[in-house]
């Protein structure tokens, strides 16, 4: 792979920065670290959908201009983002002016193509969702995400032929040509196209006023997700002009969750066909996920703002702590109350124990220096390097982590097997070997853990005066017996402090 192209879904600013925002952006953000380590051409792309009638609602509701509403809320993203460290490439609001002119063009062009048409649509309309709906998406006749009845809209409006790409995007879903992962996700998507099939859909508003307007008719703005989805475009800064495409496109992978495949899986790559595009490699799409076996709601209060988890915890331990609590693709609970538990079993007695454990009896045995010796421990690590990139691979990102304990647990393992306190009585040069092969395994530990628990990783470099290495790629630094006898270590201090 010589490029790496990962977005998350632009998040929509009707609500604060939440946990399950973050729970997609830290997954992306952990891809792109790792592309980046192993020498890939990376682009990491996020931002906020800013448009809509439910914007304009919003801003009224707390008398404000849409544009100044707007603002505030995109700021509070981007600061989210900035506690949790998240190393996105570009942050972009549909409401730029750059991003606006290429939906422009890009409407333009499948106008021209004659795939998009004046005509009179008549449906159920979720207003929470910003999406049609038909009786069959209804349960007791209410939208299931939002918990209320759709009102019947019946307007002028310019349609999408969608209809008109039914056959060729269901052949590229079956092929896998357009992955979705995991396959339940496909197979969901496949009997939706069989079953219901791809119908022309409604691509403007000619009563909404807080969008962007139509290039050939005015009175119209763009229905809001024909104004988002191209955002995977433009923050690639593609102008919307016919037959030209970013070097960066088509993106890898798409993150997002499932409230949101349908859209993603038929209007999106239905635009890019229209365009003249290709599609997306894959897409993948997590579940959905409970607080204390709970539905996040405002009613409930029991929401969880990730500038107080990083403040509570730290930037690394935050990150972990949201990632660490189910299989990435899944449904699953997050337990607050289990936070602490696990950052102190695996952060603060794991990770952050081993590595003041062996500095320390390398600082008193050793008069704080890498001592002479030759990697011999019984760990694989050739092995331990192909899982875990096999693992990125698959997009086991929960996996990892698994993994990644597997190897401290190795070490405190190997520890208690050897005990060094005995060794500095009765066998200098056992001594030796056994703390240069721990040494040595928190060098890799250091480079494993880096997409997960970025500060973390280079907090080790610098303990193990390393610093200049995390230039190298991951190819270069896998390999064993690169610590260099005789350098000085900096013990410091504790990597997490028990709660």
């Amino acid at each position: 792979m010589n490029k790496f192209y990962v977005t998350t879904p632009i998040y929509y600013v009707n609500s604060q920065p939440h946990v399950g925002h973050a729970y997609t952006t830290i997954a992306a953000d952990v891809l792109a670290r790792y592309y980046r380590m192993i020498g890939t051409e990376t682009f990491f792309a996020t931002g906020t959908d800013e448009h809509g009638a439910k914007i304009e609602e919003k801003a009224l509701e707390e008398k404000k201009d849409p544009q100044a509403f707007t603002d505030e809320v995109a700021a509070k993203f981007e600061l989210a983002w900035d506690h949790l460290n998240i190393s996105h490439d570009r942050f972009i609001r549909t409401t730029e002016e750059g991003h606006m002119k290429a939906v422009q063009n890009a409407l333009q062009q499948m106008y021209d193509n004659g795939d998009i048409y004046l005509g009179k649509y008549e449906g159920l309309y979720c207003r929470g969702c910003e999406q049609y709906k038909s009786e069959k998406d209804l349960v007791e006749g209410k939208c299931p995400d939002h918990k209320v009845e759709p009102e019947i809209i019946s307007e002028d409006t310019y349609m999408f032929k969608m209809s008109k790409y039914q056959d060729e995007l269901l052949k590229r879903i079956e092929s896998d040509e357009f992955e979705i992962n995991p396959v339940e996700r496909k197979n969901e998507i496949v009997q939706f196209y069989k079953q219901e099939g791809l119908k022309d859909i409604s691509f403007s508003r000619k009563n909404v006023k807080w969008g962007i307007p139509l290039p050939w008719d005015a009175e119209h703005t763009a229905y809001v997700w024909s104004d988002a989805f191209l955002n995977y475009l433009t923050i690639l800064n593609w102008t919307g002009e016919k037959g030209s495409a970013p070097s960066m496109w088509p993106a890898n992978v798409q993150l997002m969750s499932k409230d949101i495949l349908r859209v993603h899986a038929t209007i999106w790559p239905a635009m890019l066909l229209s365009l003249g595009l290709e599609l997306p490699k894959s897409l993948f799409i997590h579940g959905f996920f409970t607080i204390d076996g709970e539905k996040m709601s405002k009613s409930l209060g029991n929401g969880i703002d990730p500038i107080d988890l990083v403040s509570e915890y730290g930037s690394d331990a935050a990150r972990y702590l949201i990632l660490s609590q189910f299989h990435f693709g899944n449904d699953g609970d997050i337990k607050k109350d289990e936070f602490v538990a696990k950052y102190n079993a695996d952060l603060a007695n794991g990770i952050g124990n081993l590595v003041s454990r062996v500095l320390g009896m390398t600082e008193k045995y050793f008069d704080n220096k890498v001592p002479a010796g030759k990697y011999s421990a019984e760990f694989a690590v050739a092995d331990f390097w192909d899982k875990y990139d096999a693992h990125f691979s698959d997009l086991k990102l929960y996996e990892n982590i698994g993994h990644i304990l597997d190897l401290v647990k190795f070490c405190d393992g190997y520890v208690d097997l050897h005990k060094p306190w005995a060794l500095a009585k009765t066998d200098k040069d056992k001594l030796a070997e056994v703390l240069y092969n721990l040494l040595e395994l928190i060098r890799h530990l250091s480079y494993a853990i880096l997409p997960y628990l970025p500060e973390t990783a280079e907090s080790i470099w610098q303990k193990l005066s390393i610093t200049d290495e995390k230039q190298k790629t991951l190819a270069e630094l896998k390999e064993t017996g690169l610590l260099k006898a005789g350098t000085t270590l900096e013990k410091g201090e504790p990597l997490f402090l028990r709660k």
